[in-house]
């Protein structure tokens, strides 16, 4: 691989013009078709197979309206009673009938007469109905029913617009990547020391992310792409961007100071610092791709994304950088701003080597605190309960929070997770007591606070007996009401004759929930089983991938922990704007799983990589580990950083999915780089000693040699007259 790469980091430096033409071709290219071609994003967690989606897609040629687009129009009085008064109630009805005739909306019943007024006369709810799709309801119509909602305002009555068709959907706020460069900037600053070397890995990464992003955009013309998928593309497309291409300039600038020509120490960088760099990308690759293992389509598309940003990144770093790189020349260290000490070059003894130093002298107290932290911090995930985000954790600014809020004050908070119950009664002697029979049933249960008149299809011998809980979406109690009609299912079916099954938006994001609660533990067998295999085949070791799979699992953990202590018990709520504290999104985790995973390996990589080159070259055990964290701790530092940066930018929006995200990647990478790569790991190489090397000679044989210390290609190199010019280029 180190060869392969060496030509052509080599090539790209000589045809640097070629190159970026390429590039800015590509981005021209894919930018066009996105703008020819782009469509819509679903705000829709489908998850085909579960009871709730299967139940769903049966019943909408019965019942179409079950499957279109649909909205709440909440009209509330300052005082009780409000609504009901004359001049309210006739401001409300002309407004039903104005949003009644826009333009593809199907029915808007009359509030008052189906009794959608809340018991204290104060607020009232009108029930939108579109005759199409969610997917298809335009932001015209939108805008269009909340203009014809003026004469209820003009009277006087506060208005808040709700339902699917006012879910925000999951997107970057204004400003919140800006932050996340400029931190990086500073970083880029710091670690290197020049403006002109700083700005090559912000450039490479934009260009990168620009060409991932048109191309993600490209796809939401044919495919269905949910709404997250871009954004998390965004968050990893930015963090690995940067971070690869710094790698690779860090160790070009290293060898610039050692005296090479700028091809050569180009080269040499692609080779060495590339070779990591492309066996990091393919960990994050196979890792987010691995998502699809969970069988949630939406949670693979969004794998998926994010993985083309990583391929991306990684091509751009091991082509456009050498190119940019020959175009910088001897000129990378112009415009500084200070002089970084390079211990590799100039003999003064780095912060990271005083660490290391400290560290091994201690490996075992080390250890042992690192390890207790992490466990203190892991505590919190025992507790955690899974759900997905709806109109009640949007920020408290937004209509859909405002109608969500009115309707629970009003009605009661059972009124926002409605269960529709479907009754087919073609088994049964008597449909109409069939139906009945399950009504009073379900009446009696504890979790129920009412029923609404059944919906029937006398020609399908369908209905659907919609379920009011005393509790909200997200409660623990709505899911145990949930589980509760279907375990008594069989007791109803015998009496009535009838088949019943639980449907509607509220299930469904229930058993979406559950799924992914059961995805976790196969997708973490097979994270764990490719890192082992990964490592092995990158270190020739066997405690080397074990210690990488151990630390990876403590991160993992640790940062569930901080998850559920913020977003879940409400920790931090004033430093953190928490929209709602309630149970976490539920793919967070298995989203934190597998980019963290590929994060972790990246710094296992750079700096356990730089320890087996000290050993080949004959240092002791703990030298080598000195060694390897004295050359690798600046670069790891500012890499982690950066990725606390860009992912931590996005948790100051108000995003309920977004925000979690952002926040579960941030401290996985704070606690995954500093306390675990940087602490723990140098403790444990230091206790292992030579044995950290041990390979069985059986696997000698057969495990392929992939050379990504490129220590094949120096010997070739170093055997042959090299480019050198005085040091202090």
């Amino acid at each position: 691989m180190a060869t392969y790469l060496y030509r052509l980091g080599r090539s790209c430096f000589r045809r640097r013009r070629a190159v970026l033409a390429v590039w800015i071709a590509v981005l021209i290219a894919v930018g066009g078709v996105a703008g020819a071609f782009a469509g819509k994003t679903s705000t829709e967690f489908k998850v085909p197979g579960t009871e709730a989606q299967a139940t769903l897609d049966k019943i909408t040629g019965t019942f179409p309206e079950q499957g279109h687009g649909s909205a709440r129009v909440v009209f509330a009085a300052p005082a009780a009673g409000g609504a009901t008064a004359p001049g309210a109630g006739e401001a409300v009805k002309e407004a039903v009938g104005r949003i009644a005739a826009v333009p593809g909306v199907a029915a808007v019943p009359d509030p008052y007469a189906t009794g959608a007024v809340s018991p204290d006369g104060r607020i009232v709810i009108a029930l939108v109905s579109f005759d199409h799709k969610l997917a298809d309801v335009t932001d015209q119509q939108r805008e269009a029913v909340k203009a014809a909602a003026e004469p209820a305002r003009a009277a006087g009555l506060d208005v808040a617009f709700g339902g699917d068709a006012y879910q925000e959907m999951a997107q970057v706020e204004g400003g919140s990547e800006s932050i996340g460069l400029l931190v990086a900037g500073v970083v880029l600053v710091v670690t290197l020391g020049s403006l002109v070397a700083a700005g090559l890995p912000l450039l490479t990464a934009l260009i990168g992310v620009a060409v991932a992003m048109a191309g993600l955009l490209a796809l939401t013309g044919p495919f269905e792409i949910i709404t997250t998928a871009p954004v998390l593309a965004l968050m990893v497309g930015l963090a690995v961007g940067i971070d690869y291409a710094l790698f690779i300039l860090f160790r070009h600038r290293r060898h610039l100071h050692e005296g090479l020509e700028p091809e050569e120490a180009a080269a040499r960088a692609t080779a060495t610092a590339g070779s990591a760099v492309v066996f990091a990308g393919l960990t994050v690759v196979v890792a987010l791709a691995g998502l699809a293992v969970a069988g949630v389509p939406f949670l693979t598309v969004m794998g998926l994304a994010a993985s083309g940003a990583v391929v991306i990144a990684v091509l751009i770093a091991i082509t456009l950088l050498p190119a940019l790189l020959g175009f910088a020349g001897r000129s990378l260290d112009r415009l500084p701003v200070w002089k970084p000490a390079l211990a590799a070059t100039d003999g003064r003894t780095t912060m990271g080597e005083r660490w290391a130093r400290f560290v091994v002298r201690r490996p075992l107290p080390v250890l042992l605190v690192g390890l207790a932290g992490l466990g203190a911090l892991a505590v919190p995930a025992a507790g955690l309960e899974l759900g997905l985000p709806g109109a009640g954790s949007q920020a408290s600014s937004t209509d859909a929070r405002k109608a969500y809020d009115l309707v629970s004050e009003g009605f009661g908070p059972g009124f926002n997770a409605p269960l529709v119950v479907v009754v087919d009664t073609h088994g049964s002697p008597h449909p109409e007591q069939a139906v009945q029979g399950v009504a009073a049933e379900l009446q009696g249960l504890k979790g129920v606070q009412t029923l609404l008149p059944p919906a029937v299809d006398q020609a399908g011998g369908t209905a659907l007996v919609t379920v009011i809980p005393k509790t909200g979406p997200d409660h623990a109690d709505t899911k145990a009401l949930v589980n509760e009609i279907r375990d008594q299912r069989p007791a109803l079916e015998a009496s009535t004759g009838a088949e019943i099954a639980v449907t509607g938006t509220t299930a469904a994001n229930i058993d979406v929930s559950t799924k992914l609660g059961q995805a976790l533990p196969p997708f973490l067998a097979v994270i764990v089983g490719i890192a082992v295999v990964l490592l092995a085949i990158a270190f020739r070791s066997v405690l080397v991938p074990l210690k990488a799979v151990a630390g990876f699992l403590l991160s993992i953990t640790a940062s569930l922990g901080a998850v559920v202590a913020v977003y879940q018990w409400g920790w931090l709520d004033g430093i953190i704007d928490v929209p709602k504290v309630g149970p976490v999104v539920s793919f967070v985790p298995i989203l934190l799983i597998g980019v963290l995973f590929g994060l972790a390996m990246d710094y296992e990589l750079f700096l356990v990589s730089g320890m087996k080159e000290q050993h080949v070259h004959g240092a002791t055990p703990r030298e080598a580990v000195v060694g390897g964290v004295r050359n690798g701790a600046r670069v790891v530092t500012a890499a982690a950083l950066i990725m606390v940066a860009v992912f931590g930018a996005f948790v100051f929006g108000h995003d309920p999915i977004v925000q979690p995200i952002g926040f579960a990647l941030a401290i996985g990478v704070l606690v995954d780089a500093f306390v675990v790569r940087m602490a723990l790991v140098p403790a444990a190489m230091a206790l292992f000693g030579k044995a950290a090397w041990w390979f069985p000679a059986r696997l000698e044989k057969v495990v392929p040699r992939v050379d990504m210390e490129g220590e094949q290609l120096m010997a070739e190199l170093d055997a042959r007259p090299a480019e050198r010019e005085p040091a202090g280029v």
